[in-house]
């Protein structure tokens, strides 16, 4: 006797009579290699790696001050075209995310980084700026669609319990981006002791490392084929969807009561790093900026395992941690930007021009609130994306809801770094970055309160908001597939 279909009869011919038995799916066993190699833990560490390779060396490019660049202006003016493509395009590669499968964009997220590195190490070396710019808009093209995949990622492959510390996993990986490809620029540029730029050769081996990403990417696997340690399956969709669907799907998501909450806490929160590269490239020698770029990968990193386990507490419910989080993050940036007002009008009104390095004077005190800011930006995107996971549990919710906040943050940068890009000085960006954080205080408290215990599983996106044409069937990347638990798999 063979099997058909799994939800067809066979039959079975004996001599004249027939015989209706139903069918059995046949199964096979799952070999302990596929369930770490599909299993949410591998998935993430993955998603982490590349980010490593993507975002972190970015990141370790840019906290030495401007790209490593002597002047601020044309790399803040690269930011900003970045940050403004990302703006638009995160929602854009959400909803292509939700209709293509997380795989694919996150696959075109690896291909515009290593280019934006090219054009500094054109510039720093042959003065070439429009090929800076043409970099700003392949890095913004290719964050949109990484930034979209990953958080989605990250976030829905692991179960609700584990959220905190595969998110702190994800975040900390590329971190050490940062800190590898800090500590490779600090080591090129350890005799800078002045001002101006970083060694050139510092681009070189950086951009070897982002070449890494794209054979990193084609490692992920696809939502349906995730295998959690405690047999669950990814919610992922169970239909099949039209992109104008997806984009009504996200208007949805938007209108959420705690998504356009959290609107002013994505685009202010973040609003202090293009002051802290200006801050850097004003006051501090070359070493100093890198070793900058070396301790906040560090900080960075703190902050991403302190926040994943405390996130992951069980002695405390989710409502509590949601409010004394945010809480003391609203109270310890006041006392920073305090602190970083005093130290900008001591430096600003010098007789002299500043130049602090590790090997003079006063250094600790404007080294250390730089250090500082960084630990609680990087703070910032660990709180944001637990407060996500928090309310759904949903792929669909969570991909559109990633997309739709990362759109947020971009918009922020891309004002700030424009800001930045104007010769503005440096304490008036840092005051209207006083300013953008004290208005995201009030509607981010009204979403702390509203933190529910439990995640729903239930789609925010209704199946009205999906195409009329769609059937049972899925033929996306990301469908849902799979009924039995932990040993077995169709």
């Amino acid at each position: 006797m063979s099997a058909i279909t799994a939800s067809q009869d066979a039959e079975v011919k004996k001599g004249d009579e027939s015989v209706a038995v139903e069918e059995v799916p046949v199964l096979k066993p799952v070999s302990k290699f596929t369930r770490r190699f599909r299993s949410p833990l591998f998935n993430v560490i993955i998603v982490g790696l590349i980010s490593f390779t993507q975002p972190g060396i970015w990141n370790a490019l840019n906290y030495t001050g401007a790209g490593g660049q002597q002047e601020p202006y044309l790399v803040n003016g690269a930011n900003s075209l970045t940050f403004g493509l990302m703006a638009f395009g995160c929602t854009i590669f959400g909803v292509l995310a939700t209709r293509y499968g997380l795989r694919r964009v996150l696959i075109f997220g690896t291909l515009g980084y290593a280019p934006y590195s090219a054009s500094l190490y054109v510039n720093n070396r042959y003065g070439t700026e429009w090929f800076v710019l043409f970099g700003g808009v392949t890095c913004g093209l290719a964050a949109s669609a990484l930034w979209a995949a990953e958080g989605a990622i990250a976030i829905a492959y692991p179960t609700v319990k584990d959220r905190g510390k595969m998110t702190g996993i994800w975040l900390g990986l590329r971190e050490l981006g940062q800190l590898i490809g800090a500590s490779i620029s600090l080591s090129l540029n350890v005799k800078g002791d002045g001002k101006g730029k970083v060694g050139y050769v510092t681009y070189i081996v950086l951009i070897a490392i982002q070449c890494l990403g794209l054979p990193l990417a084609l490692l992920v696997s696809p939502p349906q084929k995730v295998i959690r340690p405690d047999g669950t399956k990814v919610n992922g969709p169970s239909r099949e969807k039209t992109i104008a669907g997806e984009f009504r799907g996200a208007l949805k998501v938007l209108k959420t009561k705690h998504i356009y909450l959290l609107i002013p806490m994505l685009v202010g929160f973040g609003w202090n790093v293009s002051y802290l590269g200006i801050y850097q490239t004003a006051y501090f020698s070359v070493r100093s900026r890198t070793l900058a770029s070396l301790c906040s990968g560090i900080v960075s990193t703190f902050a991403n395992i302190f926040w994943g386990w405390f996130f992951d507490l069980k002695c405390f419910s989710r409502p509590v941690l949601a409010k004394s989080t945010w809480f003391f993050f609203a109270a310890f940036m006041f006392s920073l930007f305090a602190w970083q007002v005093a130290n900008e009008k001591l430096y600003s009104s010098a007789v002299s021009k500043v130049t602090l390095d590790w090997a003079g004077p006063g250094f600790g005190r404007g080294f250390a609130v730089n250090i500082l800011f960084r630990f609680m930006n990087e703070s910032h995107y660990m709180f944001v994306y637990w407060i996500i996971g928090t309310f759904t549990d949903n792929l669909d919710n969570i991909t559109l809801t990633v997309g739709i906040i990362r759109s947020f943050e971009s918009v922020g940068s891309a004002i700030s770094y424009g800001i930045g890009a104007a010769k503005t000085t440096p304490m008036v960006n840092l005051i209207v970055s006083f300013v953008m954080f004290g208005l995201t205080v009030l509607p981010t408290t009204a979403v702390v309160f509203m933190v529910p215990e439990h995640p729903s599983d239930d789609p925010l996106i209704a199946d009205d908001a999906r195409a009329n044409g769609g059937n049972d069937s899925t033929t996306s990347e990301d469908q849902t597939v799979s009924p039995n638990k932990e040993e077995t798999r169709a």
